[in-house]
C-alpha cells in the first residue's frame, strides 16, 4: 500500500511444533497427547459399541473439549471426567455449565496414573497415547471391578493387547492383559479422524475384566515368568532358561524362600523379592518389539554346559522336561500352557515374585 509499511511475517522457529487451534480458543498439544475426536459418527459408533446403561456411571479419562462427553451422559446416568489439562476442565465447565448435564457430570482435574479413581461401571476414553499400558493395569487393578473399558489407544498397542499366540505381536503385554481380561478389537480409526491428526492410526479395543479373577500373588508370579519367556519369545525355553543371568537370579530368589521357609516366616509378605532385580529388557516399553537376533540356539545352548550342572540348574531343566517345554516357545504358547508351565516350577518350589 502507496505511504505504507511493510509488515514481514517473521519466519517460524524450527524445531518447535505448532499447537493446533481449536474454534473456541484452545491450542492442543501433541507432546501431551492431546488429539481431540472430531468425527462425530465417529463418536457415536464408540458409544454405541460400549453398550452404556442407563443407570451406568461412566469413567471418561482426558474428556479434552466434551465431545465425547456430551454423548456419554446422553447414555449412561453420569460421567466422571479425569483431566489433567488445566484449559480443558475450564473448557468442559464452561461447555455444560447450566445445562441438564451440569449434575450429572464431575470433573476430577490431575493425573489419572496418580488419581485414586472412584467407583465406575464402564470406562470409556481415548487417552493420551503414552500411559497406554500403565493406565491398563491400574484399571484392570481397581476395586470394585468394572463392566468392561471401552479405550482409544495407539493401534500397534492395541494390537498386541489383542494378539494371539503365533500372532508377530504376540508378547508379555498380551499375556499379562488377558490373564486378566477378555480383550477385543473393535474398530480401527484412521488419524484424520483427529485435531490435530496423529503420526499413527489408531484402534477400539474392549476390556473386559475376568468374573473370577486371578489373585494378586498369582498375577505377580505370572509377570515374573512372563519376564523371563518373552526375554527372547523365538527362542527355546530350554535356551532361555539356560542363560546364565536368569540361572542365576532365579536361584538367588529360590534360595531366600527356602530359608524363609525353614524360620517359619510369613511368607505372603515377605516374597516378594529377587525378579525385580534384574533387567529382562522389556519392563516399561511394551510397545517395543521382541525380536528374535536370529542366533542359533544350538550355540546358545552350550552356554556353560562345560561346567558342571548345579544342583538347581537341573531342577530347572528337569521342570521344562516333566511338561515338554524344552523345545517350544513362548511366542507359540498359549494361556493354559504358560499357566501349566507356573503350576511345575511352583511344585518344584521355584518362584517368581
Amino acid at each position: 500500500m502507496a505511504g505504507g509499511k511493510v509488515r514481514k511475517d517473521k519466519p517460524k522457529a524450527k524445531g518447535k511444533a505448532a499447537a493446533a487451534p481449536y474454534q473456541g480458543g484452545i491450542s492442543f498439544h501433541k507432546s501431551k497427547g492431546q488429539h481431540i475426536l472430531k468425527n462425530p459418527l465417529l463418536v457415536d459408533s464408540i458409544v454405541q459399541k460400549s453398550g452404556i446403561k442407563a443407570t451406568d456411571v461412566v469413567l471418561e479419562i482426558g474428556p479434552g473439549t466434551g465431545n465425547l462427553t456430551k454423548k456419554l451422559l446422553d447414555a449412561g446416568k453420569s460421567v466422571v471426567a479425569v483431566e489433567l489439562d488445566p484449559r480443558m476442565v475450564l473448557e468442559l465447565q464452561r461447555r455444560f455449565q447450566g445445562t441438564p448435564y451440569s449434575h450429572r457430570l464431575k470433573v476430577i482435574q490431575g493425573d489419572v496414573l496418580k488419581t485414586d479413581l472412584p467407583y465406575f461401571d464402564i470406562c470409556v476414553a481415548n487417552i493420551p497415547y503414552q500411559i497406554s499400558s500403565p493406565l491398563t493395569f491400574k484399571l484392570l487393578n481397581h476395586q470394585p471391578p468394572f463392566r468392561c473399558a471401552v479405550i482409544m489407544f495407539q493401534r500397534e498397542f492395541a494390537m498386541r493387547l489383542v494378539a494371539q499366540p503365533g500372532d508377530n505381536l504376540y508378547c508379555r503385554l498380551s499375556a499379562n492383559t488377558q490373564l486378566r481380561a477378555r480383550v477385543s478389537h473393535l474398530l480401527k480409526v484412521g488419524k484424520n479422524n483427529f485435531r490435530p491428526p496423529p503420526k499413527v492410526d489408531s484402534s477400539v479395543v474392549r476390556i473386559e475384566p475376568r468374573k473370577l479373577a486371578p489373585d494378586a500373588n498369582l498375577v505377580r508370579e505370572f509377570d515374573g515368568l512372563m519376564r523371563i519367556c518373552f526375554n527372547r519369545k523365538n527362542k527355546t525355553l530350554g535356551s532361555i532358561f539356560r542363560q546364565k543371568t536368569i540361572l542365576s537370579v532365579m536361584e538367588k530368589n529360590y534360595k531366600t524362600l527356602q530359608a524363609l521357609q525353614q524360620s517359619q516366616s510369613n511368607l505372603s509378605g515377605d516374597s516378594n523379592v529377587g525378579m525385580d532385580s534384574l533387567d529382562f529388557g522389556d519392563n516399561g516399553d511394551d510397545l517395543r518389539m521382541e525380536v528374535d537376533d536370529g542366533g542359533d540356539d544350538e550355540m546358545e545352548l552350550e552356554v556353560g554346559d562345560g561346567e558342571e550342572v548345579s544342583e538347581f540348574k537341573a531342577k530347572v531343566l528337569n521342570v521344562l522336561k516333566e511338561g515338554d517345554f524344552e523345545e517350544k516357545r513362548s511366542s507359540k504358547l498359549t494361556q493354559q500352557e504358560f499357566l501349566y508351565l507356573l503350576s511345575l516350577f511352583n511344585k518344584a518350589g521355584i518362584h517368581f515374585s
